[in-house]
């Protein structure tokens, strides 16, 4: 099918993927520049898992630190980031390079192909949509049963149908490269125009909706891209490599407020459109990772190329906000309508399958898409269940209690599956109460794991493992052992880095810089019960040891804010699963994007170095997995539980498919989503 290439913006999605997983109900994850371009396959986001980058061994390059200053003053330059080079013409490159050829994949045909070769379900739909869902053998039927595709020829799919999502919070921005909520991600997964992407194993692949042939270089230094002549933007210009070599430029411009979308696109050298339709990539090094960093959110150069040099955050001049209330898009939605703070309507865009009368990818299968914002999970419940939407997240109070009478099975059904997504505390390391190691392995020791996974989370989550999951390829062999619930061990840690309670009021303290210091923190959370209660659980164990633990929940944006700026002690949030370890490089390297916390370990920054270096996927488990150790036993966050993927979605919808993502942020993702005709 097309628009299968739906950009995952994992850079630049990474903040996203905390707000999502703060349980805040969003129906997309998306980390960051990983994902593809069929509509609904987003991001952190990022990391995001996450989806993470940041910068080499021993702290940021030069590139990267360019990439995190402050805007620069003086006339506006683009690409000012780009060190100088001089490329060479085509003919000298392909007289002298030897090519291999790269996957172009249709990914929701790859999908067919995967599911020709699985058991025919063992129940109709019909049957299926009668169950409930109160085992894992009945999710199993459910899901084989529902998750039929679409016929290839389009027969039964009602090509009219609208599909409601939830939205957490309003966008800030409708610009691709600007993109850093989940929200903008849901957006951009829908409207933007992207070459790569990856399928639900994570392999990458460039998009057969817009790529004709990609080839990378022997010696891992090029890659080179042919583009698709049948591309248009939602105005009628066509999609040209001169578009995407300008964004590029846009990104590595120093007054464009993108860092995140900066991370990993740093390492390209030059990105040369030589003609409409061909594209080189040079590197500045031959990388495992360079797959990942060529997939950089596009912009439609004839919008703003001439504005750029005026008003270089894209948004605040009366021109560019004109594009914000009505993108230009390259993907297969474009905007009909937006009420602020309400939410959008968008509706399918024919100029992206029909180029001179003919359809040249497949037809998206929903007319138009609404996205309503909800903030809260419960809300977006009662908004599933009162037909207002078609589809959310669910927590696992919510799996058990909240969706088991006929107010949700009457219209409803849901499904769950795997993903990597965990959460966790961090600590900020700058914080003279967390800067040592041995107070954060006693915080480690001071959370009662089995009453919260038994008593909070239902019984239906997993204790976490470290920064990745147990079921990845990347997780140690040999891990490092466990911190367990235990008090006293806790207290043991705590005397031992000086913190004593000597005048025996229950708190303990310390002297710092000369004074008399308790030790007394707050702890942020987004404002949703679950997570509240957790927090509570750990506020009440480190009472008995003689620590205070101040709860104070915020809005989502409120918390990401803090987040962002670092102006915490700790904080409760989560990251999804990036598409490549090497995402969590922006998350844990040394003065890294992502690195909330402020952690640094020179060895952990030597290897994750050496990572993006390792082409042999052995070798890379290896290197990831002594990563793995080292953070587990650093500290720098309490690892509390890995989240499962719950959904519930309407009866009319088929087509889903979990990946350790969830149902969304992969290729094809939201894109095999379909409802038939009633």
């Amino acid at each position: 099918m097309g628009f299968c290439s739906r950009l995952g913006w994992e850079r630049a999605v990474l903040a996203a993927l905390v707000t999502l997983t703060l349980g805040c109900g969003a129906s997309n994850t998306a980390p960051a520049k990983k994902t593809e371009t069929r509509p609904g396959d987003t991001s952190p986001t990022a990391a995001g898992e996450t989806s993470a980058d940041g910068p080499s061994a021993d702290g940021p390059s030069s590139d990267e630190t360019a990439a995190a200053a402050p805007a620069a003053s003086g006339p506006f330059v683009l690409g000012d980031l780009i060190e100088p080079f001089e490329p060479p013409t085509l003919e000298e490159l392909e007289s002298s390079v030897r090519w291999v050829d790269q996957p172009v994949v249709d990914t929701l045909q790859l999908l067919r192909e995967y599911k020709a070769k699985q058991p025919k379900p063992q129940l109709t739909a019909a049957e299926a949509l009668a169950m409930k869902n109160n085992s894992d053998e009945d999710n199993e039927k459910i899901l084989a049963a529902l998750s039929v595709l679409a016929p290839e020829d389009g027969a039964g799919v009602d090509y009219d149908a609208t599909i409601r999502r939830a939205i957490m919070q309003e966008c800030a921005s409708l610009n691709p490269i600007l993109t850093s909520s989940m929200s903008e991600s849901e957006f951009l997964g829908l409207t933007g125009f992207g070459l790569f992407g990856f399928d639900w194993e994570f392999n990458p692949l460039a998009s057969a909706d817009s790529v004709v042939s990609w080839q990378s270089s022997e010696n891992g230094l090029y890659d080179k891209v042919v583009m698709r002549d049948d591309l248009t933007w939602s105005n009628g210009k066509p999609i040209t490599a001169h578009d995407v070599e300008f964004s590029y430029r846009a990104i590595m411009s120093s007054r464009v407020p993108v860092p995140a979308m900066r991370s990993g696109t740093s390492e390209i050298k030059l990105v040369k459109a030589y003609d409409d339709h061909t594209l080189v990539y040079f590197h500045k090094q031959p990388l495992a990772t360079n797959v990942w960093n060529v997939n950089f959110a596009i912009l439609p150069k004839h919008i703003y190329a001439d504005s750029i040099a005026d008003d270089p955050t894209l948004k605040t001049s009366r021109y560019h906000a004109e594009y914000e209330e009505k993108p230009v898009t390259g993907g297969p939605y474009e905007l009909a309508s937006r009420t602020r703070g309400t939410g959008m309507v968008l509706k399918r865009r024919e100029s992206y399958y029909v180029h001179d009368g003919k359809e040249v990818r497949d037809k998206p299968y929903f007319k138009t898409i609404r996205l309503r914002i909800i903030e809260d999970q419960n809300t977006s419940l009662l908004a599933l269940k009162a037909g207002q939407i078609d589809d959310t997240r669910l927590g696992a109070e919510q799996w058990l209690t909240q969706t088991d009478g006929p107010d949700f099975y009457d219209n409803n059904t849901k499904v769950r599956g795997e993903e990597w997504t965990f959460f966790y505390v961090a600590w900020n390391l700058k914080d003279p109460l967390f800067e040592d190691v041995r107070v954060r392995r006693a915080m480690a020791h001071a959370m009662d794991y089995q009453e919260m996974l038994e008593d909070l989370c239902f019984g239906l989550y997993q204790r976490c493992y470290g920064p990745f999951s147990k079921g990845s390829w990347m997780y140690p062999d040999e891990p490092a052992p466990l911190y367990e619930f235990d008090l006293d061990k806790a207290e043991e840690l705590l005397d031992e880095a000086g913190w004593v309670d000597n005048d025996g009021d229950g708190v303990r303290e310390k002297v710092i810089n000369g004074r008399k210091t308790p030790f007394e923190f707050t702890l942020l959370v987004s404002n949703k019960p679950d997570r509240i209660a957790i927090c509570n659980l750990l506020r009440e164990n480190l009472e008995y040891i003689g620590v205070v633990c101040n709860i104070q929940p915020l809005e989502a944006a409120v918390f990401q804010e803090r987040m962002f700026k670092k102006q915490f002690q700790a904080e409760m949030a989560g990251w999804g699963a990036g598409a490549d370890p090497s995402t969590s490089k922006n998350i844990f390297a040394t003065d890294a994007e992502r690195n909330y916390g402020l952690y640094s370990n020179k060895e952990v920054d030597r290897l994750f170095d050496e990572g993006d270096r390792e082409f042999d996927r052995e070798k890379r488990a290896e290197i990831y997995g002594k990563i793995a150790n080292l953070i587990y036993e650093d500290q720098p966050y309490t690892f509390l539980y890995e989240q499962s993927s719950f959904f519930g979605f309407n009866k009319r919808l088929r087509g889903y498919k979990f990946s350790p993502r969830g149902p969304f942020s992969y290729g094809p993702g939201f894109s095999s989503l379909w409802m038939p005709v009633d």
